[in-house]
């Protein structure tokens, strides 16, 4: 009460309740919408209201105007138990979050959008899942994917894995956007699995109009119950609701930083097209591991000192050797072109390589290849021993040499495991000569 009273030197909000239709007038602009979040001691300068086109938004409260237009309707549900319709006919599948919009649900007494923590959660929010498989559903963690790190790819395989030796038929994992792409990679390289496991996110929430949460949910328990035990995106592949791309987790980039089929695979097609509830392989000739092919194993042993480190001209060499004084055990670098760094940075890298600390050298360019054979800075490089690994991204570079540095310390047998393809995370139709310097 104090604090609406201190308000009211802003704005009149005192006969205003969640859930009342309202306008609010601001630097002659007005706003009709559905009051979600009143001013409070967290959030002290700003209203949200829900438009009608389904989008939130959030106005200041200097300086504007209020008016409440009606009474707002918020209905209370009953949250019985959910019939979960086990059968023994259908596939069981696990369903595991780590936060993001893809696992969120709408809170109907504020219209605002919560985590579900629950299968029941899931389940009242998508109960065409349940015609489809027995779900089991659990929350790992609940955080936005910019915060994911290592520690947590460690702990989201040993959950993935206890749920497919728990007798899991498939895995989906629902994840932010942002860094899908690395959790699939890792993820990737530190389990062994007999059965699919499949990432999916939305970039759109749940309370809006447009969002790909469901589609891309659905999709993905389809491409679970599949025979591509691989680790997988599953994402929009058109920006309407048309079908879903099933890409290999090792391959697999953002290119978009709004639009629903964000994900592309790169240097390769999507393994298959997921729609209206069947998997269409895209290319017979390109092969993936198929179910029970592979026996369940998890190494996650990972290390957390390996740095990512993208080329510009200018870059300082010293930042070269701050990761080097501070002990990491491997660089990548994303270079320029086909491979390569400015003369000044080589020195820095020398020294890296000759204290046994391997580097990695991979291309910024979205599309094609390393090859430092070609230009004499390359050839430098090569000299330099910096380990070359084709056409792999920069992001599974990353993850990869985090995970090779967490199985070996010995330098040369890094270097053959980053030049080995171990899932699908790089082409293998090159001459060996490719790898070898000169």
């Amino acid at each position: 009460m104090a604090y609406e009273g201190y308000l009211k030197d802003f704005l009149d909000i005192s006969n205003i309740t969640v859930g009342d239709i309202v306008k609010i007038t601001k630097s002659n602009v007005e706003h009709t919408g559905m009051l979600l979040e009143k001013p409070d001691y967290t959030n002290k300068d700003t209203i949200i209201i829900k438009l009608n086109s389904g989008y939130n938004i959030g106005v200041n409260i200097k300086d504007a105007k209020i008016e409440k237009i009606s009474e707002g309707s918020k209905p209370q549900i009953e949250l019985d138990p959910v019939d979960k319709q086990i059968s023994e006919e259908k596939q069981n599948l696990s369903i595991l979050s780590t936060g993001g919009t893809v696992a969120s649900v709408i809170d109907y007494k504020t219209g605002a959008v919560h985590p579900a923590f629950t299968a029941d959660d899931l389940l009242r929010a998508t109960p065409e899942l349940v015609d489809h498989a027995n779900i089991t559903a659990k929350a790992i963690f609940n955080i936005l994917s910019e915060n994911m790190k290592p520690e947590y790819w460690k702990k989201t395989a040993e959950e993935v894995y206890n749920e497919i030796n728990n007798g899991s038929d498939g895995v989906v994992i629902a994840h932010g956007t942002d860094t899908m792409h690395y959790t699939a990679s890792a993820l990737s390289f530190m389990i062994d699995t007999p059965v699919p496991i499949v990432l999916t996110g939305a970039q759109r929430s749940s309370d809006r109009p447009s969002s790909d949460a469901f589609t891309n949910l659905m999709a993905s328990v389809t491409a679970a119950k599949s025979d591509i035990a691989e680790v997988t995106i599953c994402m929009h592949g058109t920006e309407d609701d048309s079908y879903c791309d099933l890409h290999r987790g090792t391959r697999a980039r953002k290119m978009h930083t709004s639009r629903r089929d964000t994900f592309t695979s790169i240097n390769m097609d999507p393994i298959a097209k997921i729609e209206n509830n069947n998997v269409t392989i895209n290319d017979a000739e390109v092969p993936y591991t198929k179910r029970n092919e592979e026996t369940l194993a998890l190494n996650n042993d990972i290390s957390e000192k390996v740095a990512l480190i993208k080329m510009y001209p200018g870059i300082a060499p010293e930042l070269i050797d701050i990761y080097v004084d501070k002990g990491y055990e491997g660089i990548v670098i994303e270079g320029t072109g086909l491979g390569h760094c400015s003369d000044e940075v080589i020195e820095s890298i020398s020294r890296a390589t000759s204290e046994k600390i391997p580097v990695v050298m991979t291309s910024q360019c979205i599309f094609g290849r390393t090859n430092m054979n070609v230009y004499s800075s390359g050839r430098r490089l090569l000299q330099n021993n910096v380990i070359s690994v084709s056409d792999m991204l920069p992001e599974t570079a990353y993850t990869k040499l985090s995970w090779v540095t967490g199985q070996t310390e010995d330098v040369n047998e890094i270097q053959k495991l980053m030049q080995t393809n171990l899932k699908g995370e790089m082409d293998t139709t090159l001459s060996q000569n490719y790898f070898i310097k000169n």
